[in-house]
Parts: structure tokens; sequence; C-alpha cells
């Protein structure tokens, strides 16, 4: 009688922001998953090394592209390690404006999040909807920054620039006749924080849209609950944070239980879930989605009223106007200065961690007074949450495996850094 084994497979690319880079060895009993077996690497970009050959500023850049989905927010764990290495005091107009374009990242991580893992279990419609909002929040990284998703906006000591009294308009095209163009414009003719304002008020209604589309859909539901479970105490001993925390019941999040920026000053909940199922990670993002509004209107409110300096006016660290650097040659010395050799940072070590869209984004820095880190290593959520997907997958039927992916929100350019 031929004996009956368990086979192996190859499976994948699934999850849009696992393109080819995930080689996933699942071992099968039928379609029951026995072991899945994450390969890693086909990716690696070595940003961890590379940080030792550049300055901090040179170095920035290259967050942006760590998780591609939170660009600003891997920016802001690593200027906060260096203005704590510095001891370098911030504006406070400048914290509002990183806390809230961080939680302008944390909206549209999740609306891609949600959009990409919808399309994976087969619910196309919602892909279409997230993108329409995605492209307005994209519009402000662009208006800040000059570029809609790499943006290097945030820089030790503050942010870049102060936020433009104008935004882009859209253009009428072969496509759009003048009413069209018109209205969509209708947001656009004062200043960034009224663009930003008017969205706070109708992105509600945009998340009531999406709860309609799934949440009592009976097929969303059908591919979601009861799958991926993981009680508190296993996520806690597997290193879960994030959603992946909060979705089995555990309300830890860093901008309460260790405040930074002006997150203390700041009202919002933390959501957590009850069944650490996949749908109750589903429910904690969406929810959050509403937290980050919240927050997001706060910002506008305060920073309408506050104007004041977006960065330090240390000129060792932060670069002089542009405006003084052509009229004094103090100032010309340390912008050449500063953009050459860039600066030097006292001799030490920090560990900083955030409250990342995906989780615990922490960066350790080892400086030994140079120009540029002596070590740099990143503490991303995703590498971590991937260790968890064999557990996650156990018992499951192979289409549940791509709900796992998705429910784990993995961005490979934060695993294979």
């Amino acid at each position: 009688m031929a004996e009956i084994k368990n086979y192996t497979i190859n499976f994948g690319p699934q999850h849009p922001a696992a393109h080819g880079v995930l080689r996933l060895v699942l071992e099968l009993d039928g379609e029951v998953v026995q072991r899945a077996d994450p390969h890693i690497g086909l990716l690696h970009r070595g940003t961890e090394k590379l940080a030792e050959q550049r300055t901090y500023l040179q170095t920035l850049p290259y967050l942006d592209r760590l998780d591609y989905m939170s660009m600003m927010a891997n920016e802001q764990a690593y200027v906060l390690a260096i203005e704590k290495l510095l001891a370098l005091e911030v504006p406070v107009r400048a914290q509002y404006i990183r806390v809230m374009f961080a939680e302008i990242t944390r909206v549209l991580n999740h609306l891609l999040g949600l959009a990409a893992h919808g399309l994976d279990v087969g619910a196309m419609a919602v892909f279409l909807y997230a993108f329409r909002e995605r492209e307005d929040l994209l519009d402000c990284y662009e208006a800040v920054s000059g570029a809609r998703m790499h943006a290097a906006y945030f820089r030790p000591g503050g942010v870049y620039r102060d936020l433009p009294e104008t935004m882009p308009q859209n253009l009428r095209s072969s496509v759009r006749n003048a009413s069209s163009t018109a209205e969509r414009n209708k947001h656009r003719g004062g200043s960034m924080l009224d663009f930003i304002e008017a969205f706070t008020e109708r992105f509600p209604k945009y998340i009531d849209e999406y709860e309609t589309l799934l949440t009592d859909n009976r097929i969303w539901k059908q591919r979601l609950v009861g799958i991926g479970v993981i009680d508190p105490e296993r996520a806690k001993a597997l290193g879960f944070t994030g959603v992946m925390l909060r979705g089995s019941g555990v309300a830890w999040d860093l901008r309460k239980m260790q405040p930074y920026e002006v997150y203390d000053k700041l009202d919002f909940d933390i959501p957590v879930g009850t069944n650490g199922d996949s749908y109750d990670r589903y429910l904690v993002r969406i929810e959050e989605m509403r937290q980050s509004n919240r927050i997001i209107r706060q910002c506008v409110d305060w920073l309408r009223a506050n104007p004041g300096p977006v960065i330090s006016s240390d000129h060792k660290v932060a670069p002089p106007s542009r405006v003084a650097m052509k009229k004094n040659m103090e100032e010309l010395i340390h912008h050449f200065k500063l953009f050459s050799e860039g600066f030097h940072v006292p001799p030490g070590e920090t560990y900083t961690a955030i409250e990342h869209p995906k989780g615990e984004f922490g960066v350790y820095l080892i400086s030994d007074g140079a120009n540029k880190p002596f070590r740099m290593k990143v503490r991303s959520a995703g590498f971590v949450h991937l260790q968890g997907l064999d557990e996650l997958s156990r018992g499951h039927m192979i289409a549940d495996v791509v709900t796992i992916i998705g429910t784990l929100d993995v961005v490979f350019g934060e695993v294979d850094r």
C-alpha cells in the first residue's frame, strides 16, 4: 500500500507588497498547512550598512525606502534618535507638523493595507475606494516635500519647510471638462491646512463606505473570522506590536504608554480587539483610521493658531534660510559645512521607538563622535510579525494563508532592510 506523505510547495507571490520577494514554502497535508517557512532576503538592500558610509543627513532618504507605505513614520524614528543623542530641542510647531504627517502616514498605510487585503481575498471594489483617498493625502506629501512617496521631509531639528499657503490645482485635460475640474479643485482654493481640514470632515463618511462594503459582508467574514487567531500572551511572547497585538486585546500603544513629540497633548483612544483573529485586526485598523483623523484635526487647529519656526535655529545641525545664506558669509559657511561634511554627533548610543502604522519601529544608533553613524540597527515590526506566519498558518487551508499574509500588513522593504 502506498505511503501517504506531506508534500511541499512554493507559494506566492501573493500580497502586492510581497511582489516576488517572499518565497513561502508550505508543507501540506492535502490542502491543510502543516508548516509555513518564509524565505526572505530577496530584496536585501543593506540599509543599515549603507548608513555607516554616509552622513546622518544623507542616510535620511534611505529610511523612506524601508516600509515604503509609511515613509514619514520611518523618518520620524530616525530623526528622534539623532535628536536624543544631540540633546536637540525641536520647535513645538515642527512637532505638531510631524505628528500630523505621522497620522496622515498611518491613514495612508491602513488604506493600502485594507485595499490590498481586500483584493487578496476577492473584494475588488474597496481597492478603488481606498485609492481615491490616498490620492488626496499623497498630494499633501507632494506639496510639502516635492515627492509623492519618498519625502525626506522630517529633518534633525524639525521639518524641511513650513506648510505651503496654497495647494496645487488640478488642470483641465482632454478627459475632464471644466465643471469636473472645478469639482476636483473645490477644496484646493486655500492653504494646505484648509485642504487637510476639509479632508478630515469628509473622511469619516468614506470610512463608513468601506465598512458598508466589508464589515458585515458575509464573504469577507467567512474569509477572516477565526483565521490566524493568536491569544494575548502568545502575541506578547512572539514580540508582536501594533495592530497585531491590539487585535488580541492588549491596549499597548507607544503614543500613550511612552509619549513622544506632542502626543501627550492630544485626545485619542486606543482601539483593541477581543478575539485576536484577522477580522478583529481589520476592525482595529478601521477604528485606528478614525482616531488618526481626530488627531490630524487637532493638529490642524493648533497649527492654524500658532505660527512659528519649524526647524532648530542651531545652524550646526539645521541649515540657515536660503535668503540668509545668500546675504551673510557666516551663514554661507554653515550651509557649506552642513551639506558637505554634515554634523558631528556626540559619542553615545540610543534606542528610539515610535508607534509606526505596523507596530513598534525602533532605531538603535551608536555614535563614536563622527559625522556618520558607527552602527545603525532598525527594529521593524514587519520582520517580527513574519516570524509568526508559521504559527498563525498551521491547521488552516491554503486559501487562508492569503488572508494571514494580508492581516500581517507586511511590506518587504522593512523586512529585508
